[in-house]
């Protein structure tokens, strides 16, 4: 996994993760492992859910997936000032039967 800056904090995340619900409608996720400092808090988590609207261009599969993923958000004056995120969207994809070449 490759952590890259979020710069478009809000309406960015927001969006993703509405995506993500509008093709996984059950989606759930689970926090595996939650590690926090003074500035910082960090995320680990699994999701998993059934693909039954469409993502990132592939048709409704029905296919069930499973994916891990990880966030780190750091606080200024109690309020998210960067974040930094990665999940297994080529696993996904892979999962979806995507034809996925390098490159």
């Amino acid at each position: 996994m490759i952590l890259l800056p979020i710069r478009d904090r809000g309406r960015m995340g927001t969006s993703v993760f509405l995506g993500l619900r509008a093709a996984f409608p059950d989606l759930t996720v689970t926090v595996d492992r939650l590690v926090q400092t003074e500035t910082d808090i960090a995320m680990a988590y699994t999701i998993h859910g059934t693909h039954h609207g469409e993502f990132a261009g592939i048709a409704p599969t029905g296919r069930l997936i499973t994916a891990r993923g990880m966030q780190i958000a750091r606080f200024e004056d109690g309020k998210i000032v960067e974040r930094w995120g990665s999940s297994d969207e080529l696993g996904i994809l892979l999962k979806l039967g995507a034809k996925v070449s390098p490159g």
